[in-house]
C-alpha cells in the first residue's frame, strides 16, 4: 500500500505475527508494510495518523477486529487481539524478544524435523503454543536421538499435537467454507 512502511516484521500492526508466517519465510510476501497488497487496516493507520499498532488508537478495537479470530488465512488470526495485548502490556521490545526466540524455533523445526510436508503445520505450532511449551517440546525433541526425516518429522508434529491438546489448542487452519 502506497505512504505505509513498516520496520518491525515480528509483529503487524494488526498482530499478526508475519516472523512466523509461512508466506513470509517464503518469501513471497514482504510483510505489513513492506508488500504491495492493499490492506484496510493499514488505509486505517494512515487516516489515523500512521498508528504503529493498532492498539495505539483510541478507537481499538474497532469493527475491523469483529470476528477477525473466527477464521485462519495462510496464517493464523486467533491469537491476533491476545497478541497485541502483550505487546501493549509488555512493551513492543520485549515482545519482539520473545518472538525471535519463536524464529529460531521454528527455523529449527523447519531445518531438522521437516519432511516438506509441514512447513504451514509447524509456523501454526510455533504461532498459537506458548513459548515455555515450544522450549518444552523443542526439548524433547532434542533428546530422541536420530531418525530417519520422515520419523522425526511425524515425531515432532506428535509432540507438539500433545502439547497442544494439554490446552485444547487445535493445530490446524480453520479456513472459511461456503457461504453463511
Amino acid at each position: 500500500m502506497k505512504g505505509f512502511e513498516r520496520k518491525n516484521q515480528l509483529l503487524s500492526l494488526c498482530g499478526l505475527n508475519c516472523g512466523l508466517c509461512p508466506m513470509f519465510l517464503g518469501q513471497y510476501c514482504g510483510g505489513c508494510g513492506n508488500g504491495n497488497q492493499s490492506c484496510a487496516i493499514a488505509r486505517c493507520s494512515l487516516e489515523h495518523g500512521k498508528v504503529e499498532y493498532c492498539h495505539e488508537c483510541g478507537r481499538y478495537p474497532c469493527e475491523k477486529y469483529s470476528g477477525c479470530e473466527e477464521f485462519d488465512s495462510f496464517i493464523t488470526h486467533r491469537r491476533q487481539k491476545a497478541d497485541l495485548e502483550r505487546a501493549r502490556k509488555i512493551g513492543v521490545c520485549a515482545y519482539n524478544r520473545e518472538q525471535a526466540e519463536k524464529v529460531q524455533i521454528l527455523n529449527q523445526l523447519l531445518e531438522h524435523y521437516n519432511d516438506g510436508r509441514r512447513k504451514t503445520f509447524f509456523c501454526l505450532a510455533v504461532n498459537l503454543l506458548e513459548l515455555s511449551e515450544l522450549r518444552e517440546a523443542m526439548e524433547q525433541l532434542y533428546t530422541a536421538g536420530e531418525l530417519p526425516m520422515k520419523e522425526k518429522s511425524r515425531y515432532a508434529a506428535e509432540v507438539l499435537q500433545t502439547i497442544a491438546g494439554r490446552r485444547n489448542v487445535e493445530l490446524k487452519l480453520r479456513k472459511k467454507t461456503g457461504r453463511t
